[in-house]
């Protein structure tokens, strides 16, 4: 795809050694190249990791597809993990980040733990299979006690029926 020729283009224009990788998961594509970047620092695949992720969005069918569905929210405002939540809100963004196992860069916010997991078979794109979230985090979290967690970066459905789940 064209995806995968930029991430390698940029390797090659960077001069980057390590593993190069595009990640195409939908909404999850950027943790997921955070969570694969982790795990190359720590492997010592690589000693820094560069990783980005960008969502753009030029199809309008797909769009018009969630609104008659009624997954997008009427409103036009997302309301995850509310008891507002009346459907997700679709946009365009960009992020990009380092790893770095030591230097400047290691005073800034640390990943403790990570995980990347299918949920397999559940009701609907908006109905995550409960089991499936629970193993997910208690495999991110290992032996970390969610009460010391600073920050996490979760998804929601934006639904009153995913949003419990998740």
């Amino acid at each position: 795809s064209a995806a995968s020729i930029a991430s390698g283009r940029l390797s090659y224009t960077l001069g980057l050694h390590g593993p190069c990788a595009t990640y195409d998961t939908a909404c999850s594509a950027a943790l997921v190249a955070c969570h694969n970047a982790r795990r190359a620092v720590h492997m010592q695949e690589c000693h820094d990791a560069l990783l980005a992720g960008v969502n753009m969005m030029f199809v309008p069918a797909t769009l018009d597809s969630y609104a008659a569905a009624g997954l997008t929210s009427p409103l036009g405002k997302a309301f995850v993990f509310d008891a507002r939540a009346n459907g997700f809100i679709r946009g365009e963004g960009c992020g990009a980040g380092v790893f770095t196992p030591a230097g400047p860069l290691a005073e800034y916010p640390k990943v403790s733990g990570s995980a990347v997991r299918q949920d397999g078979r559940s009701a609907s794109l908006t109905a995550p299979n409960g089991s499936a979230q629970r193993t997910l985090l208690a495999i991110a979290l290992g032996d970390l006690a969610p009460s010391l967690l600073e920050c996490a970066e979760l998804h929601g459905t934006g639904t009153a029926l995913g949003d419990p789940t998740e």
